[in-house]
């Protein structure tokens, strides 16, 4: 399980070989692929989620963990406190009772202020260090909405076998012991190498100084020859990743960002993002908007790497969330991310820059003011790492 030659010494996790990976898209085809991993645990489950909501998902998951827990697994289920608000009462004593090891990060409290804002956004599940699943879904019924298949979020998960498991379970033990103050207690585990030698590094982001998910999609769209391919839910992005764009366009990269279309969870911030249109199309770089349903994927193909996890590309996420990405270095399976993709821009509305430029002065209002709010957030990002950083030294007592 040897790490790859030439990884980014800034990097927590090297380059590893040996490795399989595959995309799952959409609730009906990862959640089942999930609860299917879970009842064949034999040692244990490592559960960390920043979304968690009481319903009929959500049921079908407590009920798989706790009889894991029950035949003897070990069953670690770590939520984000202000994540998991919508789960139940109930539903948190169900875990527990069930013999569930159940942790909240970071409880809100009065008084910390921009303590409060930091919250753990990793999406991870992982079961006996011979398969794992990340991506950007979370325990709610938006994801899985069979009764009404026109409201399910649009979102992919990805099939991890291989030696980069060994460092996911690193960082869930790393986020547990941040939780709870205690070792998880997971036994080592050496993954085995898989036959298909996909080549992956775990890119994370978190507080103080590891922005390695940004920094990597920047150099890659830096060194980029034949395509930059980006879905993401909230495209309020830094102005070096949009520079990065620009400049991959003019030098004749095919460029495109598909966003949500009229359907968000958040359209204040899908608002904020369409002030930024008008630069990136003038510049070459193609916009889609996914019309059918919210599209909640975070994906991220240039040439043959790719990158999926939890990591969405707004300011709020690069100031104030734990995230993590899987890296993926492969022809073969950029071509079934390039085919997913495709897909989606058939569904989706192109922007074209000759119709953007003559849009509605109300419209144009309405995006100036949602980008000075996001500005606002950007500056309070900045505030907090700058008081983090510096701390008021205290008088000698």
């Amino acid at each position: 399980m040897n790490a790859l030659p030439g990884g980014n010494h800034r990097h927590r996790y090297p380059w590893r070989h040996g490795n399989r990976f595959h995309l799952l898209v959409d609730g009906p085809r990862f959640f089942p692929h999930m609860l299917d991993a879970i009842r064949g645990a034999e040692h244990f489950v490592c559960l960390e989620l920043y979304l968690a909501r009481s319903g009929r998902v959500t049921r079908q998951f407590i009920e798989a963990l706790v009889e894991a827990a029950q035949r003897g697994v070990k069953v670690l289920v770590l939520l984000d406190d202000y994540g998991c608000r919508g789960l139940s009462r109930a539903d948190r004593q169900r875990l527990v009772e069930g013999g569930v090891q159940l942790a909240l990060y970071n409880p809100f409290r009065i008084g910390k202020v921009f303590g409060n804002l930091q919250r753990d956004h990793r999406k991870l599940l992982l079961v006996d260090g011979r398969i794992g699943f990340t991506g950007g879904a979370g325990l709610t019924d938006d994801f899985l909405r069979l009764r009404q298949p026109e409201r399910t979020w649009h979102e992919m998960m990805l099939v991890m076998r291989g030696p980069v498991l060994q460092d996911w379970l690193d960082l869930f033990a790393r986020g547990w012991q941040q939780a709870t103050g205690k070792s998880c207690g997971l036994p080592v585990v050496v993954p085995a190498e898989e036959p298909d030698d996909q080549h992956g590094r775990v890119s994370i982001a978190e507080d103080p100084g590891h922005r390695e998910i940004m920094a990597s999609l920047i150099k890659r769209c830096r060194n980029a020859e034949r395509r930059i391919w980006i879905a993401t839910p909230y495209f309020v992005v830094s102005r070096k990743l949009r520079r990065a764009l620009r400049r991959a366009a003019r030098r004749g990269v095919d460029v495109r960002v598909l966003v949500p279309g009229p359907i968000s969870d958040h359209p204040w911030v899908s608002c904020a993002s369409r002030g930024y249109y008008s630069r990136l199309l003038r510049h070459g770089v193609r916009i889609f908007e996914y019309r059918p349903r919210f599209l909640h994927a975070k994906v991220q193909l240039c040439d043959g790497w790719s990158s999926i996890g939890s990591s969405n590309l707004d300011r709020w996420n690069q100031h104030w969330n734990l995230d993590a990405n899987q890296e993926v270095e492969d022809e073969r399976f950029a071509r079934e991310v390039a085919v997913q993709f495709e897909k989606d821009f058939v569904y989706s509305e192109e922007i074209v820059y000759r119709d953007w430029r003559v849009r509605p002065w109300h419209r144009r209002t309405l995006e100036w003011f949602c980008g000075r709010l996001v500005r606002l957030l950007e500056w309070l990002g900045h505030t907090r790492r700058r008081t983090f950083a510096h701390p008021r030294k205290r008088n000698p007592t």
